[in-house]
């Protein structure tokens, strides 16, 4: 097997490295302090939970793009008692640990043992 490289290959890898290395240490570069806005700091703290439910909610609620058609799907019931453990414990630490046992340990027997 032989590997070559041509000019192009070589310069895009050699530039995406420059881009990527430039943006994870534009904070680094700077020698005076920076400090985000107060608006975006307020909205970084949604970032992860807005990402999780991105890739999450389309997952629970449709199979292979199609709405899920039927209420016999069990990962409709582990959402409801994962959501319902979360909010019973919210606050009071290892809330979001719990939440994915609860969730777990409906889906599993109803997906497994039931064909749900």
């Amino acid at each position: 097997m032989t590997i070559t490289f041509d000019f192009w290959t070589v310069s895009v890898i050699i530039g995406l490295t420059l881009v990527t290395v430039l943006t994870r240490c534009f904070f680094f570069i700077s020698s005076q302090p920076w400090h985000l806005p107060h608006w975006a700091q307020r909205g970084l703290q949604y970032a992860p939970i807005a990402a999780l439910a991105a890739v999450i909610v389309p997952e629970m609620v449709m199979t292979q793009g199609q709405l899920i058609s039927s209420w016999q799907d069990a990962r409709l019931f582990a959402a409801l008692g994962g959501s319902a453990w979360f909010f019973a414990k919210r606050g009071q630490g290892q809330a979001v640990l719990g939440t994915i046992v609860v969730g777990m340990s409906i889906y599993l027997p109803l997906h497994l043992g039931w064909g749900w």
